[in-house]
Order: structure tokens, then sequence, then C-alpha cells
């Protein structure tokens, strides 16, 4: 059975069969969409309790007071992205996004605040992208806080449940 949170052309998350150990402790296939790719096209395999932990640490940092509005406000989601991918690690840390391990490493990935509206960044760096025409591209995807924090904490449930 696949579990579906969310729209794969926002931000949504797919849930898969369980691969390997117990449904909570084993390996899972986890697919991520955002503006309509397949964030997971190179490791679809997620290991759950890892996987959890990143995910949970995500939901805390939406849910603190933390600042994340555009760095630059007078530039496009597109600039600011791009200038946090030259930025210092301090400066640019606090803006990352699914950074889940082995599933998004293909990725670089901001999350911005306007209002209550999450903005999405994310770019594929990996030269061996099955797609070279979204090589160098930066996505965007707007979508309510709200509805972000419920597709992740509705995925984060169903993992830690083992169903």
């Amino acid at each position: 059975m696949i579990h579906h949170f969310g729209d794969r052309e926002q931000f949504a998350i797919e849930l898969g069969q369980v691969q390997q150990g117990t449904p909570t402790t084993g390996i899972r296939v986890v697919e991520l969409w955002a503006a309509g790719r397949d964030l997971c096209c190179d490791d679809n395999h997620a290991f759950v309790p890892q996987f959890c932990m990143s995910v949970e640490g995500t939901i805390t940092g939406l849910l603190s007071d933390r600042d994340r509005s555009f760095p630059c406000p007078e530039l496009s989601p597109e600039e600011n992205h791009r200038r946090l991918q030259v930025a210092e690690y301090g400066v640019s840390s606090r803006y990352f996004f699914m950074d889940w391990g082995p599933t998004t490493d293909n990725l670089a990935s901001y999350l911005f605040r306007r209002d209550s509206v999450a903005v999405i960044t994310f770019e594929f760096w990996r030269p061996a992208h099955p797609r070279p025409d979204e090589l160098g591209r930066v996505f965007v995807v707007e979508l309510p806080e709200r509805a972000l924090l419920l597709s992740l904490h509705q995925a984060v449930c169903v993992l830690r449940s083992g169903t």
C-alpha cells in the first residue's frame, strides 16, 4: 500500500513498501515530490529511524520562531537560492530544507517563509542526474506552511506506526 501526503505539484511525500527489517526499523521506499519533480530519483530507500528523526527536526524548526524570511527580500526566490549556494555555511544552514539523508543528498534545497507561505527552492546538482536539462535550474514552489507541516507530520506518524 502506498501512503500519499500532499500534492506532487507543490510538495508531497509518498511512502511505499517496507524493504527490509521491521516496519519501524527497516528500509522503506520514500518518494518526495516538489514542483512536479521526483526528488528521490537517485535513491528512494530511506532508513526509517534516521529519516523520521530528520523530518521531525524539520518540523521542530518550522514550528520555532526562527526567522526564515528571504535574506535578500528584493531578489527573487531563485536569486536568494543562488546566493545561499555561495554563502558561508552559518548563513545558508538556517535555510536548509530536506536535509534528510541519502534520499535527498542529490539536492540543494532551501525553505523561506513569506507570511504563512512556505517557499521551497531546490536544484539537482549531481552530474549524473537522469534529466540533464534540469541541472543548474532552480525550481520554486510555494504552498501554505500549514499544508507542508501537515504532510510532514502525517508521513512521520505513518512511518513511526509501521503501517
